[in-house]
């Protein structure tokens, strides 16, 4: 992985804050669709991430990292691998900390996105996809 030029500190809050702008997105739909829709908390699990999946590369490309000089195509790819791993993690803990652990799914999602959020996705953003 290449060091970025960004100071850490600087793409750290900007990270957060496009971080959690894609994370109202992603729990505003996951409510939506698991309470008013009737879905599956693990099939909206899966679209809500979707959704605030493209909003977090669309701020951390353009905003968090700033990173529009580097090939797009590369980008996406990079994304879609750190976004596919996340989920799978998302996913899983969210399942474990429902099921196992007896926790209400808003709960377990909140907590899980918190943990992998501040430390795989950010890493994986900063010294992977924009890098």
């Amino acid at each position: 992985m290449t060091k970025s030029k960004e100071p850490f500190v600087g793409s750290f809050f900007r990270s957060q804050a496009a971080s959690f702008l894609s994370s109202m997105t992603d729990f505003l739909s996951f409510l939506f669709l698991t309470e008013i829709v009737g879905f599956w908390y693990i099939a909206s699990n899966v679209i809500s991430s979707l959704l605030g999946a493209i909003v977090s590369f669309t701020l951390g490309r353009n905003w968090a990292f700033k990173k529009t000089d580097v090939r797009k195509r590369g980008q996406i790819f990079r994304y879609a691998i750190t976004s596919i791993s996340s989920l799978i993690l998302n996913t899983a803990g969210l399942y474990m900390m429902t099921e196992w652990g007896g926790l209400h799914y808003f709960y377990s999602k909140v907590f899980v996105s918190l943990i992998i959020g501040i430390t795989f996705n950010f890493l994986m953003f900063r010294y992977f996809v924009f890098r």
